[in-house]
């Protein structure tokens, strides 16, 4: 599983942000769980609304994934 996630801009009326969000559970990928809704940034920079989710890797993901598993893997000796 990998987490995914897109931000939403911090001034939207509430209609648009109630339809982004029913927009964004409608399309979240099959297999998707723990779908979260968080506030990041601050005054200074400005804040945003993230989405977040877990969801399974691509076959695409994966492959790159298994070229970097196994024996190949470096390891730190203490």
């Amino acid at each position: 599983m990998v987490r995914d996630f897109f931000e939403v801009e911090d001034r939207v009326s509430l209609d648009r942000m109630i339809d982004i969000l029913s927009t964004v559970r409608e399309r979240l990928p099959e297999g998707a769980t723990d779908a979260k809704v968080q506030m990041r940034g601050d005054d200074i920079f400005g804040r945003r609304l993230s989405v977040s989710y877990l969801r399974p890797l691509t076959a695409e993901e994966a492959a790159r994934d298994a070229r970097y598993a196994g024996e190949n893997r470096l390891s730190i000796a203490a």
